[in-house]
């Protein structure tokens, strides 16, 4: 018998990361779901789902990740997943959409906004900000579910709503 438990790892970045804490993770017995990582500035965070085996307690991964010299300096969280592991159709990606250009405050709130007008779900997004000449720029990369029968003027929509703030939309059905 196995149970889930959500697992999220917050440190600095360093090559190797990735690498020592699937492995750490491995040896414990877990069956990784689904993962996540994202370089965040100088930081990092790694956050899965792993099927454990009932004999592993969450103190158990916990000090396994904290004893890790890559992890050093970071924080771990590990606690019960409380949800059913596998996703309903509604995590399961129709389209990649990615918006950039220059900065823009709000950017993030108005483009959910839209998702949220077409009963759309984002299943994952990702968003970097730099900074290069003295100029700020900006970029959201949107996995969605858009449902079918709504899904040209979702998509409308948030190609309207980059344009109206003077910023380029790609869209890739997946």
């Amino acid at each position: 018998m196995t149970h889930p438990f959500i697992v999220s790892v917050v440190c600095p970045d360093r090559p190797g990361l990735i690498a020592a804490l699937a492995e750490c993770l491995f040896d414990l017995g877990a069956n990784l779901g689904d993962a996540s990582f994202s370089v965040l500035g100088r930081g990092a965070e790694f956050t899965a789902v792993c099927e454990m085996p009932a004999a592993v307690s969450a103190a158990e991964i916990d000090a396994a990740l904290r004893a890790l010299p890559e992890a050093e300096g970071g924080e771990v969280s590990v606690r019960a997943f409380a949800f059913a592991p596998e996703q309903d159709d509604s995590g399961r990606t129709t389209h990649l959409i990615e918006v950039g250009g220059g900065d823009r405050p709000g950017l993030v709130a108005r483009l959910a906004e839209v998702f949220q007008q077409y009963g759309a779900n984002i299943v994952q997004l990702n968003s970097a900000r730099s900074a290069r000449g003295g100029r700020a720029s900006y970029v959201i990369r949107v996995a969605a579910h858009i449902p079918a029968d709504c899904g040209e003027s979702c998509l409308n929509t948030v190609a309207n709503t980059a344009g109206e703030l003077g910023l380029t939309c790609r869209v890739d059905p997946v």
